[in-house]
């Protein structure tokens, strides 16, 4: 699962268009928004409910998704009972249908201990949502924040969404150009995830993010070749006095191709012209120019252990691939889903070298080359 385009995270929904459905996802439509994040649960309690005991969450996200956009839901977990926190994500992701499930984990996951509660909640969810596309979002630079079991959490994520939040600043591009670079590093996180990160569209303690800062923040995320960035909050953006900030995410151009923010339907295993069938032709065809010609020259590649960006080194990545580790292979694509520009696929490959069984690929795409490539797979 990829994300494509600009996102907005909402809290309390009837501090957002006043609640009604139709105009927070006509806003959202205006702004050429392709997901909307809203919190569905806190801790081990759903969240969204009005004050007279109606959740509010079905008919936004129906609205919504009438009009094309993806819907993630996030959920604030502190790790005290963390079987009871993944029961309630697990039952409101079904319910609500949501797009993928965002856990918010913060401070209260750096005391000692929580790592076990990390890997409990996340074995439980997968447990029962094992192909939910789930992403962390949590502190923007994992080099103060050791404590934190990233590891534990990122093991079983398919994205990571780090809040970098520029506060008391005003250099949100190299604040955010900092935090993709940590986050490729498997020393300090584990694992490593296509980041989609989520900037400051809100104000504190005398402090208040700038409609600059967030233009720098969402441009540098497109320079940095990543597939998506969002907002915090819809709530404050849109505030008296602040619509500023929502005007700058609403007329930031990050162009998606039309259709890109449904769910996606299945492309199937053959799809002739297809991107991700002229990839197997290439791998098989062991043509490393074919292959190197599908990517965006500053597209970025990424595996479990690193992230690298550029053609040579896409380049480098392939000839490894094909000449030393699975010499001579043949590939076979088992399944793809997905529509530009997000593409997901399995695959398997057999050679001299060894055989790989478990291959889960994702593709972000841009003016119908890769971007972004997520990859992981293992040779036995």
């Amino acid at each position: 699962m990829s994300l494509n385009g600009k996102g907005f995270y909402t809290w309390q929904l009837k501090n957002c268009e006043g609640g009604n459905p139709e105009a927070i996802a006509a806003k959202a439509k205006a702004a050429n928004l392709t997901h909307v994040l809203i919190q569905i649960a806190d801790t081990t309690f759903a969240f969204g409910f009005d004050r007279n005991n109606r959740d509010q969450n079905p008919a936004v996200i129906s609205a919504l998704r009438n009009r094309g956009i993806q819907i993630w839901g996030w959920h604030y977990v502190k790790g005290n009972d963390p079987a009871g926190e993944a029961r309630i994500a697990v039952q409101r992701c079904r319910e609500l249908r949501v797009d993928g499930y965002i856990i918010d984990a913060e401070s209260e996951y750096k005391a000692a201990g929580k790592a076990a509660a990390a890997r409990a909640f996340m074995n439980e969810f997968r447990a029962s949502l094992p192909r939910m596309p789930v992403a962390l979002s949590s502190f923007r630079y994992p080099s103060f924040h050791k404590e934190f079991p990233w590891r534990e959490f990122l093991e079983k994520c398919d994205l990571n969404m780090p809040q970098v939040y520029w506060e008391q600043a005003h250099n949100a591009d190299a604040q955010l150009a900092r935090s993709v670079s940590e986050f490729a590093s498997t020393s300090l996180v584990g694992f490593v995830r296509p980041v989609i990160p989520t900037g400051s569209a809100y104000g504190t303690g005398g402090w208040r993010a700038t409609p600059d800062d967030l233009r720098r923040f969402f441009q540098k995320a497109q320079d940095l070749g990543l597939t998506a960035a969002n907002a915090y909050s819809w709530d404050w953006a849109t505030s008296a006095g602040n619509t500023d900030l929502w005007d700058a995410v609403a007329q930031f151009d990050w162009p998606v191709d039309p259709g890109s923010a449904g769910s996606g339907g299945d492309v199937g295993a053959d799809t002739g012209g297809d991107i991700v069938s002229r990839y197997f032709q290439a791998l098989n065809n062991g043509d490393i120019d074919a292959l190197v010609a599908l990517y965006q020259p500053n597209a970025a590649h990424v595996t479990a252990q690193r992230t690298v960006v550029g053609s040579q080194a896409v380049r480098d990545f392939y000839s490894d691939l094909l000449f030393n580790r699975l010499a001579g292979g043949a590939f076979t694509l088992l399944n793809a889903t997905g529509q530009d520009p997000s593409r997901m696929f399995t695959w398997s490959a057999s050679s001299n070298s060894g055989r790989v069984v478990d291959g889960s690929d994702t593709l972000g795409l841009r003016e119908g080359k890769i971007q972004y490539h997520y990859t992981r797979f293992n040779i036995a």
